[in-house]
This record gives C-alpha cells, structure tokens and sequence, in this order.
C-alpha cells in the first residue's frame, strides 16, 4: 500500500479529517506490525477554536501542532489515557485530527492482549486505539511520513454518502459555536465507531 504524503496532511483540516476515514494506521513496535483501519475522526482548527487545545497559544504541549504536518500530536489525558492527532495544514497554524476509533485488521490477537484481553470494543475510542496499537507519548511528535514506527496508508476509498458528520465528543468547555459544529466524521454502518 502507498504511504500518506506530507502534502496529503497539508489541506484543509476538515477535508483531511474526512480523507482520513478508511486510511490503515500501521504501528511497527518491537517485531509486531500492527493495521487498523480508521472509521472515525474529529477536526481541531486553529486558535479561534475553543475546544482546540492551541485556543491558549503556543505552550509546550501544543508546539508540535504549530508545525509541520504530517506529524503525530500525542497527548495524556485523565492521568491515564494517550490520544492520537494527526498535525495537519501550514506550519504556523495550529490544527490536527484526533483519530477517535478503527477497525482492527492484522495482528488482532496481539490488539486484544494490549486491552487486557477485552475482545470487544479494541480500537472503538481514542484511549483504547492507543492502548491496542501501543501508542503513547515516546511517538509524540513522530514524522508519519518516514514509516518508521507509525504510518498511513492507503486503503479503502469512502464515499461521501458514507460519512456522518456529528458534533465532537467531550467538549462540554468550549463555546457553543465550537461545541455545535459538526466536526466529528465517521463511517456509516460500521461497529467499530465509538460514538453514533
């Protein structure tokens, strides 16, 4: 399969956050090449959005997002979950895409020993993507372009009559405009989306 490109992730955010569903994530980690599919995804655009992490300006955490694209944001919530974004557009303008859920394909069993043998639910959610394709914050920052440790390919083409846009997820602090904006993408009629 084709590697995604820089300029791939170097578009618009919305239009990469729809482009992303039905791309394959592969995370190589030891001698375990992982593949997952991605069905579901949220856009984060710029300091004007107040559910963006980079709404506060550039910080340590978010200096990543202010760069190039292509690059893996990788942060720690709740004291013991890891999320993975995708930078995205002009170095400068800080957006990125969370990849909320995918659908496992190789290596599954090696996925469900990661989530501590829960066999369902095993990349249906941000948290538990990361914890089954073991993703933390040793990738944050990390080229998705070189396909060393995490890439994207090319996999499946969706078509827009099988994408579902909905508000994003656990953002109770933002604006209203930001919290109403339908900015969470997914596959329609496929399980492994974490939210509906």
């Amino acid at each position: 399969m084709k590697m995604l490109s820089c300029e791939f992730y170097q578009k618009p955010t919305l239009g990469v956050a729809k482009k992303l569903l039905g791309k394959k994530i592969v995370r190589l980690s030891g001698s375990i090449l992982y593949q997952a599919m991605i069905v579901e995804t949220e856009a984060y655009i710029g300091q004007n959005d107040s559910a963006c992490h980079a709404s506060k300006g550039l910080t340590p955490r978010t200096e990543v997002m202010f760069g190039e694209a292509g690059h893996a944001y990788i942060y720690y919530v709740y004291g013991m979950h890891y999320m993975l974004n995708i930078v995205t557009e002009k170095k400068g303008f800080p957006a990125a895409v969370l990849i909320r859920a995918a659908e496992p394909l190789e290596n599954q069993s090696a996925m469900i020993a990661n989530r501590n043998g829960q066999i369902k639910h095993i990349a249906d959610g941000p948290a538990r993507l990361c914890q089954a394709l073991q993703i933390d914050k040793s990738l944050n920052a990390v080229d998705l372009t070189l396909g060393q440790a995490l890439w994207l390919e090319d996999y499946k083409t969706i078509v827009t009559k099988d994408i579902i846009a909905r508000p994003r997820v656990g953002i109770n602090y933002a604006k209203d405009k930001d919290r109403e904006a339908l900015w969470r993408f997914y596959l329609r009629n496929n399980g492994h989306v974490s939210r509906k």
